[in-house]
C-alpha cells in the first residue's frame, strides 16, 4: 500500500474461493465507476501532473523492486533529468490510475456495496513529470555499453609500474584523453613490447578487447601481432609485438619524397597484406603513415589493425565502406611517399598539406619528376573521380591487381664502396739537365698534387708490374746471397777453415725481410655506431661520438642493465657492442681500447664475407673473434694484418655503478695499420 500497511483479509479454507471472486467482482465495478464519474478528457488535464502507477500486489517478486533506501517510492520528490529512471512501463498521456488506500475486508466491502455509496479514492499527489522523449531511457541491461561514459581518463601510470605482474612500463609513447601507450618489458620472456591502456569503464572498453582478439586470430606476419588482451579490476590493456630496429613512414618521410622503386615496394606490401585481411573478414579502418613500419630487412608490416580505430572509437562500417576507406588510405600514403605532400588541406604526420587550387590532383601535377605509373595508381586508388577520366580503385584486392599490371620498376644501382688511392710517385720531376727539345717545361712550376691528372689505367698497371718485378728480382738476389752464403759455411765446417771470406761478412750485413720490423700506422676512424641486435635499439645514440674524440675524460655509455652481461641467466643478453667504421677497407694490426667506470670484458671481432656488406643487420655470430681481454685500458694485438673496413668492439661485461646497475663505458678507441 502507499502508506506502508498491509491488507489483512481474514478468509477460511472453505470460502477462499468466493472470497477472492467476490473480491475481483467489486474492484472491477469500482474501477468501472470511477472511469464513469470521474475521467476527463486530455484537453482537460493538460499541463497536470501524472499520477504514479499501482502499487505491486503483496508477494511478486518485484513489489519493491523500484523503492527508496526509505520504503517510499519517490512521493513528492523532483528528479533530475540526467538520473536513470526506475525500470517499468509508464503512464500514458491523459491516463489515471487508482489506488486502495486503506485495507478493507470482503464484508466491509460488500456493505459499501450495499450501501450504494462506495469510498472515493483520494487526490493523487504530485510526482515527477512523465518522461520525454528526449530525455534518458531506463536501463534495462546492464552491459550494454551505451550506459557507460563516453569519456573516462586515461589510467595514471608511470615508468616503472607493473601491470599484471608481468609487464613492466619503460616509456610512455603517446597519452590521449581515453588510453596511453607505451613500450614496456614482458618480465617473463625478457623481452620489449607495446601497451596501451584504457580504463575498463569506458564504453570503448569491450569493442577494444574484441578488435584486440580477433585481431590476434588472423596470424598474419605481415601485421604486427597482439600478443595479449585482458580486463583486470579497473584496466583494460592491449599488448602487442614491438619491433626496435623498425621505422615507420612518417619518419621516412622526413627527409624527402621516396625513390620510385621504394615506394613501389611499399604499396604492393601493404596492399597485399590488406587485402588478405579483408578476404578473412578483417579491416583496419586507420591506416596512417604511423602504422606503416618498414624493418631493417626491408619488409614492411603493419600495425595496429582494428585494435587503433576501436581505441579511437570509430564506428564500424560495412564490408564494402571498409574496403573503400582501406584503400583510399593505401592511396593516401603512396600519395605522400611520392610528393612529400599529405593529399588533404591539413598539414599531418610532419607532412605539409595541399593547397585548395589542388585537391583531386595526381601525384605528378603536385610534383614533378614522379614516376607516372606510380601516379595514376596513387590518383585512382585515392581519388573517387580520378583526373584523365581514369576508373576509380576502390577495394584493395583490385589495387593489387593493379599494382601487378605496372612496368617493373628498377632498384638503383648501389653505391660502390671507396677504396684507398694507391700512393703516387714523383714522375714529373723535372730532369737535371736542360733539355732543348722541352724548354717550355722548365719555365712552368710544377702542378699541385690536387690538380695534377690522374694517371691511366694502363699506366698503373705498369707501374704495379714495374714494382713486381723489382720486388722478384730483389728475392732472387738475396735468395742467392743466402745459398751461397750456407755452401760457403757448410765448406769452411768441413775444411776447418777458421777465417771469414768476405762473402760471409756481407752476407752478415745484408738485410733480411725477416728481420725487418712493422712500425704501426695510425687509422682515422670514420665513425662510430651503436650495435645492439640483441636489445630494443641503439644504445647511448647522443654520446657515440665521445669514444672517437681523441678526448680520454668523455666516454659512450650504454643502457643500464639490472643484471651482468653473459651467455649464462640470469643475464638479460650475451651483450652489446660499439661498431667501427673505417670508411673503406684498411690492413689493421692492432686496436687500443679505454675503458671509464671499471674493469671491462669486451671482444674485438671483425666480420665475415657474409656480414661485411651490413654489419649493423648481421648477428654476432657473423663476425669473427680476433681478441679477448678484460680491463681498464687493453691492447688487441693481431696475429697478422687484417683488411676490413668495419671492426666490433664486443662487451661482455660490464662494470657495476654506484647505484647498483651495469653500464657500460668505452672512451677512446685507437686502430693501428
Amino acid at each position: 500500500m502507499a502508506d506502508g500497511t498491509k491488507a489483512v483479509v481474514d478468509t477460511s479454507a472453505a470460502d477462499a474461493a468466493t472470497d477472492e471472486a467476490a473480491l475481483a467482482a467489486a474492484i472491477d465495478e469500482l474501477a468501472g465507476s470511477d472511469d464513469a464519474g470521474e475521467s476527463t478528457s486530455a484537453d482537460a488535464r493538460e499541463g497536470a501532473p501524472a499520477a504514479p502507477t499501482a502499487a505491486a500486489a503483496p508477494g511478486r517478486p518485484d513489489a519493491d523492486e523500484n523503492t527508496d533506501q526509505d520504503g517510499e517510492k519517490g512521493r513528492g520528490e523532483e528528479r533530475d533529468r540526467d538520473d536513470v529512471p526506475a525500470a517499468g512501463p509508464e503512464p500514458a498521456a491523459g491516463e489515471e490510475t487508482s489506488e486502495i488506500t486503506a485495507p478493507l475486508s470482503v464484508q466491509e466491502l460488500r456493505a459499501e456495496l450495499a450501501a450504494g455509496s462506495p469510498r472515493k479514492k483520494p487526490a493523487p499527489e504530485p510526482t515527477r513529470p512523465a518522461r520525454r522523449p528526449t530525455d534518458p531511457q531506463p536501463t534495462v541491461d546492464p552491459r550494454d555499453t551505451a550506459t557507460l561514459p563516453r569519456t573516462l581518463p586515461a589510467p595514471q601510470r608511470r615508468s616503472g609500474d607493473m601491470i599484471g605482474h608481468r609487464y613492466r612500463l619503460e616509456e610512455c609513447i603517446s597519452q590521449t584523453e581515453t588510453f596511453s601507450s607505451w613500450r614496456a618489458v614482458d618480465e617473463k620472456l625478457r623481452r620489449a613490447v607495446g601497451v596501451h591502456l584504457m580504463a575498463s569503464g569506458h564504453q570503448r572498453a569491450r569493442k577494444v578487447l574484441a578488435a584486440a582478439k580477433s585481431a590476434a586470430l588472423l596470424g598474419d606476419p605481415r601485421f604486427v601481432q597482439v600478443l595479449d588482451a585482458v580486463h583486470e579490476g579497473e584496466l583494460v590493456y592491449v599488448v602487442r609485438e614491438w619491433l626496435p630496429h623498425s621505422s615507420d613512414l612518417a619518419r621516412l618521410l622526413a627527409n624527402g619524397p621516396m625513390e620510385p622503386h621504394e615506394a613501389y615496394q611499399m604499396v604492393r606490401q601493404v596492399a597485399d597484406a590488406v587485402a588478405a585481411a579483408h578476404r578473412r573478414g578483417q579491416a583496419h579502418l586507420r591506416l596512417t603513415p604511423r602504422c606503416v613500419l618498414r624493418t631493417d630487412s626491408g619488409q614492411y608490416r603493419i600495425n595496429g589493425i582494428a585494435v587503433d580505430a576501436a581505441l579511437r572509437g570509430l564506428p564500424a562500417e560495412d564490408a564494402e565502406d571498409a574496403q573503400r576507406a582501406d584503400t583510399r588510405a593505401i592511396g593516401a600514403l603512396l600519395f605522400a611517399a611520392l610528393t612529400h605532400r599529405w593529399p588533404y588541406p591539413e598539414d599531418r604526420y610532419d607532412l605539409q598539406g595541399l593547397p585548395k587550387g589542388l585537391q583531386n590532383a595526381a601525384p605528378d601535377q603536385v610534383r614533378a619528376g614522379v614516376h607516372k605509373g606510380l601516379s595514376e595508381l596513387a590518383a585512382r586508388a585515392l581519388f573517387d573521380q580520378p583526373p584523365h577520366h581514369a576508373q576509380p580503385i576502390t577495394t584493395p584486392e583490385e589495387l593489387v591487381r593493379a599494382i601487378a599490371k605496372l612496368p617493373k620498376i628498377r632498384q638503383p644501382a648501389p653505391e660502390l664502396p671507396a677504396f684507398p688511392a694507391p700512393p703516387r710517385h714523383n714522375t714529373h720531376a723535372l730532369p737535371t739537365a736542360p733539355n732543348p727539345t722541352r724548354v717550355a717545361d722548365t719555365t712552368v712550376s710544377p702542378l699541385p698534387a690536387s690538380s695534377r691528372p690522374a694517371p691511366s689505367r694502363r699506366t698503373r698497371t705498369r707501374r704495379r708490374l714495374r714494382r713486381v718485378v723489382k720486388a722478384t728480382a730483389w728475392t732472387v738476389a738475396l735468395g742467392a746471397i743466402g745459398v751461397a752464403s750456407w755452401q760457403f759455411v757448410d765448406s769452411l765446417r768441413h775444411t776447418g777453415a777458421a777465417t771469414a771470406s768476405p762473402l760471409t761478412s756481407a752476407s752478415s750485413t745484408a738485410p733480411s725481410p725477416q728481420a725487418s720490423t712493422h712500425n704501426p700506422v695510425s687509422i682515422a676512424i670514420k665513425e662510430a655506431q651503436s650495435y645492439n641486435p640483441l636489445g630494443d635499439g641503439p644504445e647511448g645514440t647522443e654520446s657515440i661520438g665521445k669514444a672517437i674524440d681523441n678526448d680520454a675524460n668523455t666516454s659512450w655509455t650504454t643502457g643500464w642493465y639490472v643484471d651482468q652481461l653473459g651467455p649464462k641467466p640470469p643475464a638479460l643478453k650475451s651483450g652489446t657492442g660499439l661498431l667501427i667504421d673505417l670508411g673503406s677497407p684498411q690492413p689493421v694490426s692492432s686496436v687500443s681500447v679505454l675503458f671509464s667506470g671499471g674493469e671491462q670484458s669486451a671482444e674485438l671481432r671483425v666480420p665475415t664475407a657474409a656480414a661485411a656488406g651490413n654489419p649493423l643487420q648481421a648477428k654476432p655470430d657473423a663476425f669473427t673473434v680476433v681478441g679477448k681481454k678484460t680491463g681498464t685500458n687493453v691492447e688487441y694485438t693481431l696475429d697478422s694484418p687484417t683488411t676490413t673496413r668495419y671492426l666490433l668492439i664486443w662487451l661482455t661485461g660490464l662494470a657495476k655503478d654506484a647505484d647498483g646497475k651495469y653500464r657500460g663505458h668505452v672512451a677512446e678507441v685507437k686502430v693501428s695499420g
